[in-house]
């Protein structure tokens, strides 16, 4: 971890009034359950279960729930167990609430299981107040802030075809996607295009290399891609999201001594990073409109090479997983340290049966900067400036955070 990432995470830390060597708030009042992993559950199931179309828009429930979760904890640190664990359901129910109303039925039932098991009393009233307080607050900051599926994906009209500009790719040939995204209102960065960075020249020797590497490994009749690189390819071959929220709860999990404000901060910090870094990714995308592989190989000649996975609809330069693993792996690493207590197991929708371990928080982001080229979807550039731009914005989250909490 570099000493600008190590400055981050003490500011993020020290920024909440609490020891870090406290038991959690569960073990105080003993009570079987972990709050903070019951409200994470519902999260995800509700994202799940009623998420929107856009990843953005349903990292941005997880960003408010969880960051009003933090403000209800952090501006209140003397108060009783009882208070926060009724400060951190209500807020997280309230952002969830307001995220997919249908689910009402279902997350009333698990707040009031929460609230069942606190005793009564003026610190669980004023706990239930505050987290609602922070969440409506938090929702009437992020008020218009473009974020919603209509918003991002906006109507995208490709420029005329050259050499190195993106266009709709086969066999679908769909319009791109997400083009909104660049405008929405991030959370702590400055503007989407404030860490935006630049390709390779088409002629330059690393790109010609990292197109000659795609050709010859990222091919559906690939001979030179081994069945493991294969695997690692089909495992990410889906939205990268619900695989670091595999991760993050193992890490959450792994922490259960900390206080309740620190576990629900390492979330907030993690969803807040990851809405900005997808708004930057749709930034330096649209700014450069770099085109795909598929499209440069038969440009060149290669008339037949068909990549291993298809092609998403928008275009090269940056590769969001690569860049959305960048800023998860350095969120992880800067508030809980290089690697998991233990290995955690994570499960792919694309790959049933096929789950894979993670020891250290680069593990991920390497495979991401793999899978991409083993796909045949990206280049390797591509991919690296992803993974840096995404921990670049991650930093920029970390120095940050204690604004958007107090």
């Amino acid at each position: 971890m570099s000493r600008l990432s190590r400055i981050a995470a003490v500011l993020v830390l020290a920024a909440l009034p609490i020891t870090l060597t406290s038991t959690s708030a569960a073990a105080r009042t003993g009570s079987a359950v972990d709050v903070a992993l019951e409200w994470y559950d519902a999260s995800a199931l509700t994202v799940k279960l009623g998420g929107a179309s856009a990843a953005a828009t349903n990292s941005r429930v997880w960003a408010i729930g969880w960051s009003a979760a933090t403000r209800a904890l952090v501006r209140q640190p003397l108060a009783p167990a009882a208070y926060q664990q009724a400060a951190l359901a209500s807020a997280v129910h309230a952002a969830l609430l307001d995220f997919a109303p249908p689910g009402k039925p279902q997350l009333d039932a698990v707040l009031a299981g929460t609230l069942a098991r606190i005793p009564d009393g003026d610190a669980k009233e004023r706990g239930i107040a505050a987290g609602k307080a922070a969440t409506a607050a938090l929702l009437a900051e992020r008020a218009g802030d473009g974020l919603d599926p209509a918003s991002i994906d906006a109507a995208y009209h490709p420029q005329p075809p050259a050499p190195g500009v993106w266009q709709p790719t086969p066999p679908a040939n769909a319009r791109g996607i997400q083009y909104g995204l660049r405008n929405a209102k991030p959370f702590l960065l400055a503007s989407g295009s404030q860490f935006r960075p630049t390709p390779d020249a088409l002629d330059s020797e690393r790109y010609l290399r990292d197109m000659e590497e795609v050709r010859v490994y990222g091919a559906a009749d690939s001979t030179a891609r081994t069945p493991e690189q294969t695997a690692v390819a089909q495992f990410w071959a889906t939205t990268p999201l619900p695989i670091f929220t595999q991760l993050l709860r193992g890490a959450l999990e792994q922490k259960a001594s900390w206080p309740l404000a620190a576990r629900a901060g390492l979330v907030a910090a993690f969803h807040v990073a990851s809405v900005d870094t997808q708004i930057a990714t749709s930034d330096a995308k649209y700014a450069h409109v770099r085109w795909r592989p598929v499209t440069a190989l038969r440009a060149a000649g290669y008339t037949g090479w068909t990549p291993l996975h298809e092609t998403p609809p928008h275009p090269d330069y940056v590769s969001g997983h690569a860049a959305y693993a960048g800023a998860a792996e350095q969120i992880l690493t800067a508030l809980t340290g290089p690697r998991p207590a233990r290995p955690i197991t994570a499960s792919s929708a694309v790959a049933p049966g096929a789950d894979r371990t993670y020891s250290s928080w680069r593990q991920f982001t390497q495979e991401n900067l793999d899978a991409r080229v083993w796909s045949g979807i990206h280049t390797r550039n591509a991919d690296d400036a992803g993974a840096q731009l995404g921990r670049r914005v991650a930093l920029n989250s970390l120095l940050h955070l204690p604004g958007l909490l107090f």
